[in-house]
């Protein structure tokens, strides 16, 4: 075969191969961004999930929008809220119930310790009507069984009351406790009837892990929990 025949042939043999290599690396490229995209929502929804998950407060959009049930972190508000998220505590240990700040209801908004976490939010009536609401608290998610050393402490208008989960051997509400978990995934209910306009209840919700709790054991290490309290309107007039 001539020379410059094969010369050709070869050139655009070569010519496709780099063709080939630089679609390929484009594809590889691009697959490698996807990838990157898929990791990096992931971490994001994970991430939000822990950061805003731990506790959430909200209610009936519905309610807030037609009649005026609202939620502040302070007594004094200028806009209509329906979400409230606090802050979290990474790594909590245990501690006793005892150790707890004195004052742990006078402060609004988030103000966690080391190892609790602390919020103080406001349910107001901004619209015009008397109200009638009831407010539950769930357990959304919980890992490794921490729930039944957890205790939450949830102050009304400065009237404190903790719940924690049954004995796990069945005996009944742990000693340091007010009232237990209703269900294993209802913590507390609340309710207020003739809920004026303008008016306001104040809570306080403290989360710790209670160190005098038998089956605060080192099988919970590492475990999560996540809880939301949500309110709705009964009856309005």
């Amino acid at each position: 075969m001539d020379k410059k025949v094969v010369d050709v042939l070869e050139l655009r043999r070569t010519a496709k191969e780099v063709k080939r290599h630089t679609v390929l690396m484009r594809v590889l490229g691009l697959l490698a961004i996807i990838l990157i995209l898929i990791v990096a929502i992931a971490y994001g929804i994970s991430y939000f999930y822990d950061k805003f998950g731990s506790f959430t407060v909200k209610v009936n959009k519905y309610d807030m929008v037609k009649q005026g049930l609202s939620l502040s972190e302070a007594p004094e508000y200028d806009k209509s809220i329906a979400v409230l998220n606090a802050d979290i505590v990474y790594d909590m240990t245990n501690i006793s119930g005892e150790d707890l700040p004195e004052n742990i209801d006078k402060v609004n908004g988030s103000h966690n310790g080391d190892n609790y976490i602390a919020y103080t939010f406001y349910l107001i009536n901004s619209g015009d009507d008397t109200l009638s609401y009831t407010g539950e608290m769930l357990i959304e998610n919980v890992t490794k069984n921490v729930d039944e050393a957890v205790r939450v402490a949830v102050y009304k208008n400065g009237v404190k009351t903790v719940y924690g989960k049954t004995k796990s051997n069945g005996g009944g509400m742990e000693s340091d406790c007010d009232s237990e978990f209703l269900t294993s995934s209802v913590v507390m209910r609340t309710s207020s009837e003739g809920f004026k306009a303008k008016d306001k209840d104040k809570y306080t919700v403290v989360i710790w892990l209670e160190g005098n709790d038998p089956d605060c054991i080192d099988d919970i290490i590492g475990g999560t929990l996540k809880l939301s309290m949500s309110f709705k309107i009964t009856e309005s007039t």
